[in-house]
């Protein structure tokens, strides 16, 4: 996961692109909050990157992108929901 998100930084030509959060285990499932930078999410929004996101608002259609392009490049996650603006 951080190598993908490594990557769509690279991809986004940002410096400080994302952050994790420190893990936690509940219920037998390991937890964990990403936040992606201002700077990061309006490149993705505005470059056509979520270009086919499934969801009615930007915040469904970003969360549906990142759980796809962790997804595509081997990451085992899935993506509960974003807070986006």
């Amino acid at each position: 996961m951080r190598q993908a998100l490594g990557d769509l930084k690279i991809q986004c030509n940002v410096k400080n692109g994302y952050t994790i959060e420190k893990p936690f285990e509940k219920f037998g499932w390991t937890f964990f909050n990403i936040q992606i930078s201002e700077e990061m999410a309006e490149i993705i929004e505005k470059s056509g990157m979520m270009k086919g996101a499934l969801g009615f608002k930007i915040g469904e259609q970003m969360t549906n992108f990142i759980g796809h392009y962790l997804e595509t490049k081997g990451s085992k996650v899935r993506i509960k929901k974003i807070d986006y603006g």
